[in-house]
């Protein structure tokens, strides 16, 4: 399971002209889902995720995670983070997990965030979306279980 998260100042998600999900500061989570995954690997990104320090301190140090510094999350599924880019032109997709496995993981990921007292509002899974923000820094990491 992947996460590329990026700590902005503000996000949104539309599909077919509706905002589905919009947050102010916080993570972007831009989620992919691999055929080996489940619930297990699901719950360590999630902590991965929610603790991840790369929000300033008083200092101006990475020393916050996304809940101390008081930010949401926007999770957007992503089947192409799955993507094999080793090879050719042209990514394969063979490494991701079915439609129906990828949403399932997907949902579930959204809902142990929301467990954790954290705001997540999403996109719409397997739409094709537009996606909004401000990357805050840039600050961008790929966290990968």
């Amino acid at each position: 399971m992947i996460a590329l998260i990026q700590r902005v100042t503000r996000a949104s998600v539309t599909v077919e002209g509706e905002v589905t999900g919009e947050i102010g500061p916080g993570l972007l989570v831009l989620l992919g889902v691999e055929k080996e995954d489940n619930e297990q690997k699901a719950n360590r990104l999630c902590e991965r995720v929610l603790g991840y320090r790369i929000f300033s301190d008083e200092q101006g140090k990475m020393n916050l995670n996304v809940q101390q510094a008081g930010g949401s999350l926007l999770v957007v599924s992503q089947f192409t983070l799955a993507a094999d880019t080793e090879r050719g032109m042209r990514p394969s997709f063979s490494g991701g997990a079915a439609p129906q496995q990828a949403e399932a993981l997907y949902e579930y990921f959204v809902g142990r965030c929301k467990q954790q007292g954290i705001e997540a509002p999403t996109g719409r899974f397997a739409a094709d979306m537009q996606v909004s923000l401000i990357n805050d820094g840039p600050v961008t990491f790929w966290l990968q279980v």
